[in-house]
């Protein structure tokens, strides 16, 4: 067997992953058009083997879902023509569909998007971990400004009262 040409870009596919029902997805046209197929063809393969994709896997947009990514301008109006509502695949159902499309380009497309999700998850937590050490600063600051302020209230006071008229 012979090894896939790694030359697919994976810049572009984290534009391509949504969030849809709390879940992090790729609309079935933009996965049709990084295997190079044509989105019923995918659908097609998908229901040939419907027992693969349980609900947590894929599952189709309903038309409010649809009309929200599309007044985002998330799908284009070239998608928009479609009859169906496109259907969300999660990172398993992306993994899956390996095993039902069985091309070079599948092979190649599926290991760039498993990058692109474990690279979005290691952004998620680093951005987490740096807004956990922002909110301590911000604790640990805010408390010694609240210190300096109280210090400086209190010399200004202090100073009221040590007045004293000098001379005669």
């Amino acid at each position: 067997m012979s090894m896939p040409n790694t030359s697919l870009d994976i810049a572009g596919i984290p534009k391509l992953i949504y969030v849809i029902r709390g879940q992090r997805v790729i609309l079935s046209h933009d996965l049709a058009s990084l295997y190079e197929v044509e989105t019923r063809s995918l659908v097609q393969a998908v229901k040939r083997n419907i027992q693969r994709f349980p609900d947590d896997f894929m599952f189709q947009l309903t038309y409010d879902e649809f009309r929200k990514l599309k007044s985002q301008n998330v799908i284009s109006t070239q998608s928009t023509a479609q009859r169906a509502l496109p259907y969300a695949f999660t990172e398993q159902g992306v993994a899956m569909l390996s095993s039902v499309l069985r091309s070079e380009r599948a092979i190649e497309v599926n290991i760039a998007i498993m990058r692109a999700f474990v690279q979005l998850r290691r952004m998620l937590l680093t951005n987490k971990e740096l807004a956990q050490r922002l909110d301590e600063m911000e604790r640990k600051y805010d408390n010694q400004i609240k210190t300096i302020v109280a210090a400086i209230n209190q010399l200004m006071k202090g100073d009221q009262i040590s007045k004293r008229k000098i001379g005669f």
